[in-house]
């Protein structure tokens, strides 16, 4: 297999993928759109729904004029198999869970969502119309040491989880009772590589855990393993948090499965890691 080209190689996932797989990847810088191979994994994206409250571009910006600088060089080279990260946030205000990868109901709903859906909407069309081949992979939420960009509105189990360490009060809207789909980075990164080497192009793959995992039991668990003094107190979600994000959500999975990948860390693990990372780093 020709060496993987990144497009968004310094963020959490993508330094990841890059760390894992240095011996076998091409790493373009910032404002490189020129593709180097015809093994292209591009992840470049805004990471959250709330850039909305201070820059009403950043998202079309980054995550459709960017992609669409790297499609026009690709654009006669028909042996390039384009290679998509997206999110399961492109499912959006949609009931029918585990969320299905042929599933036509998607309907997301915030900027960061809304434009990530579209980024896969122009590659099909783009890679049908040039007769060049994709993969997207939606993510499940992604948990991992080294994510600095973890916070309330990204990431937010991994930072309640630091909170949890420092004894401080986590305060959970529907009182935490809410269904979340979570995988390590880990296995993030060797399910992409495994999926670019076996599994069949023009596809959309769902990259998760697979299984729904109650929001309060994972924040209880977290306490124990801590010893923390943390309280779990009940607060009303926000109207912002209503229009953007969806209460329950976790994916099927059975694409990746039958692919042949399984991951290797389960949730106990992930918090064992974390709780652990936490404690001696901070």
């Amino acid at each position: 297999m020709n060496k993987i080209n990144i497009f968004g190689g310094t963020g959490f996932i993508g330094s990841k993928f890059c760390e894992l797989y240095s011996d076998q990847v091409i790493i373009n810088d910032r404002d490189d759109y020129k593709t180097k191979s015809d093994n292209v994994l591009y992840f470049i994206s805004t990471i959250d729904n709330y850039n909305v409250h201070k820059d009403l571009h950043i998202d079309v910006n980054t995550n459709l004029t960017i992609l669409l600088n790297v499609l026009e060089d690709i654009k006669n080279k028909p042996n390039t198999t384009f290679n998509f990260i997206s999110s399961w946030f492109v499912y959006g205000q949609n009931e029918n869970i585990p969320f299905k990868e042929n599933d036509l109901g998607c309907n997301p709903t915030g900027f960061y969502s809304i434009t990530k859906r579209c980024a896969e909407q122009l590659i099909i069309s783009f890679c049908e119309t040039y007769n060049i081949k994709y993969r997207i992979f939606r993510l499940a939420n992604v948990l991992g040491e080294g994510d600095n960009k973890i916070s309330k509105q990204k990431n937010a189990l991994q930072f309640l989880i630091k909170e949890i360490v420092h004894d401080k009060d986590v305060h959970l809207y529907y009182g935490g009772n809410v269904l979340r789909d979570y995988i390590y980075v880990n296995d993030v990164c060797d399910a992409v590589y495994h999926c670019i080497q076996k599994a069949p192009v023009n596809e959309i793959i769902n990259i998760g855990s697979g299984k729904p995992y109650l929001f309060l039991n994972i924040i209880k668990e977290a306490i124990l393993k801590a010893n923390s003094k943390s309280n779990i107190i009940d607060i009303t979600p926000t109207h912002f948090h209503n229009v953007v994000q969806v209460k329950n959500s976790y994916l099927d999975t059975t694409k990746l499965t039958n692919y042949g990948y399984k991951c290797k860390y389960n949730i106990d693990t992930i918090i064992d890691k974390l709780v652990t990372f936490y404690q001696t780093h901070e």
